[in-house]
């Protein structure tokens, strides 16, 4: 097929045990998905139903990576996630057969432009330039479920420069693995190469040019990234 300039390279993330690489389709995020940090950002997590925003595929990246500070933030946030990556098709999944729709699971980092963020939520306005930024979604290598099974509870930690800034246990989810992916797959159908960050634990927070931050899921690994200087926009970032 002949296409009228070059498409972009496909996306994709390292899996462990694999030379093979998994194509990011589409990023699902889950907002508000604990009930501290549910509270901490002024909601009640017992009356708000689950939603959802996405980030494009372009902005995944591995471990190990530097993210320059973003242009036009001031608040520039982290946020621990468990990365639920799709690995077969599906539409109105029940919830007892969500997770046969699972490949794996990685470590992920949905980077926040907080105070774009917030002024868009405070006028009733879409979300994505607070969180669909350039290099918003670092994520580690993905594990298969069929290796480290399908992880409901155990620790999930971020650290900055050492110092811990959330703590937390998969077990506090609001909705669960199984019931996200039921209740996305009624509106939309999920394919395989989609993937799911599920939500962040109390303890968000500002990062800084310098600083290095760490998360960390029992029984998936690590996921560091440094965040470099503040840049604004050049012909360098295209």
């Amino acid at each position: 097929m002949d296409y009228v300039f070059a498409p972009m390279p496909t996306p994709s993330l390292p899996v462990v045990g694999e030379a093979a690489r998994f194509p990011v389709r589409r990023i699902f995020c889950v907002g508000r998905n604990y009930a501290a940090h549910a509270r901490e950002m002024g909601k009640d997590p017992d009356r708000d139903p689950p939603f959802f925003f996405t980030k494009p595929a372009d902005a995944v990246l591995g471990d190990g990576e530097t993210v320059a500070y973003p242009p036009e933030t001031a608040n520039f946030h982290y946020e621990a996630e468990l990365v639920v990556a799709i690995g077969k098709d599906g539409v109105n999944i029940p919830e007892g057969q969500a997770l046969d729709h699972v490949y794996g699971y990685a470590v992920g980092n949905d980077l926040t432009r907080r105070d774009l963020q917030l002024e868009a939520r405070d006028k009733g306005r879409p979300w994505d330039w607070g969180k669909a930024f350039d290099r918003s979604a670092p994520i580690a290598a993905i594990r298969k479920a069929a290796e480290v099974g399908h992880p409901a509870t155990g620790s999930i930690r971020l650290t900055v420069n050492g110092k811990v800034m959330q703590d937390a246990d998969l077990s506090e989810l609001i909705w669960t693995v199984p019931e996200i992916i039921a209740i996305l797959s009624r509106s939309m159908a999920l394919k395989a190469g989609d993937l799911i960050m599920t939500g962040t634990p109390a303890g968000v927070g500002a990062l800084v040019p310098g600083d290095i931050c760490v998360v960390s899921i029992e029984g998936l690994g690590d996921l560091t990234t440094t965040i470099g200087p503040r840049a604004g926009l050049s012909e360098a970032a295209l």
